[in-house]
């Protein structure tokens, strides 16, 4: 139980810290910032790619939301 509760903890932590870099992502692109664009998205897929190694997402979903968010910047360079 208690390796769960830590676990659990733990995926929580990483979760809400991948939800929070891609908000502040999203409202960069959306503000039209796009070199801080691309700083915020090198630091949202980092940390995709380390969620993704250690499961705490599938490393299916981390490249999906890698690759949509990748979209996004290249529709606001143009």
């Amino acid at each position: 139980m208690r390796n769960s509760a830590r676990k659990q903890t733990r995926n929580h932590s990483v979760k809400a810290r991948l939800h929070t870099l891609e908000k502040n992502y999203l409202e960069l692109v959306k503000a039209g910032k796009k070199d801080e664009a691309a700083k915020a998205f090198s630091a949202v897929t980092s940390a995709y790619d380390k969620a993704g190694k250690s499961r705490v997402v599938h490393p299916a979903t981390a490249n999906r939301k890698k690759s949509r968010l990748a979209a996004k910047l290249n529709t606001a360079k143009k």
